[in-house]
């Protein structure tokens, strides 16, 4: 209790974010933070996202206050002129250790489990996601094409699609995507929705 008094007596948002959450997951990040900026951003997540103390503890252990500092840095400015909010809804990295993959596993092993965790991957990439469908199929003149995963993220109001590849990054990969883009918002967005937006879920970027 004095930890937590001396931490915030002096913080003009004491009244208005304080309240919000549960005296554990304050506990939590007092223990677990290093900076005033840190504790803010868990504070607000976590009553955006309305996390549980077991979910507020991976998302702490799993660097993502690091994680979403340095995606903002390289969400490319065109990007954020079509959705502002962009630099909120993703991250540069993401922590996957909950698919218990085996040490050599396909594409389609890769997919399958992250259907099979659906609610874990939700949570690591946010709840704003809803889940539409993987293999999702779309056509582009005679011929049939599927994308991995496909979801909508309600925040942002557009399609979101998942590309997975279990090898490091590579330039042909964004031909691919941009590819699937097109056909996304010609054929399966609708009128009111924004243009879509893609991730290539990779074992590494090109550095």
């Amino acid at each position: 209790m004095r930890q937590f008094y001396e931490t915030y007596r002096q913080k003009e948002f004491v009244s208005t974010l304080l309240t919000q959450i549960t005296w554990s997951n304050h506990l939590l990040i007092l223990s677990k933070t290093k900076s005033q900026e840190e504790r803010s951003f868990y504070l607000q997540l976590a009553i955006k996202e309305k996390y549980s103390f077991r979910e507020l503890e991976r998302q702490i252990d799993s660097g993502y206050y690091e994680r979403a500092v340095l995606s903002k840095k390289k969400i490319p400015p065109a990007l954020t002129r079509i959705h502002p909010d962009i630099v909120n809804a993703f991250k540069d990295t993401y922590v996957l250790d909950f698919l218990n993959l085996p040490k050599i596993y396909s594409e389609k092993d890769l997919r399958q489990s992250i259907v099979l965790n659906l609610k874990d991957f939700v949570l690591e990439f946010g709840k704003d996601f809803a889940f539409i469908g993987q293999e999702y199929r779309i056509q582009v003149g005679k011929n049939d094409y599927f994308i991995d995963l496909l979801f909508f993220h309600r925040g942002l109001r557009c399609l979101v699609m998942v590309e997975l590849k279990i090898n490091d990054f590579k330039p042909e990969y964004l031909g691919k995507l941009n590819f699937y883009l097109e056909a996304l918002d010609r054929d399966i967005k609708k009128a009111d929705e924004n243009p879509s937006v893609g991730i290539i879920l990779c074992k590494s970027d090109a550095s």
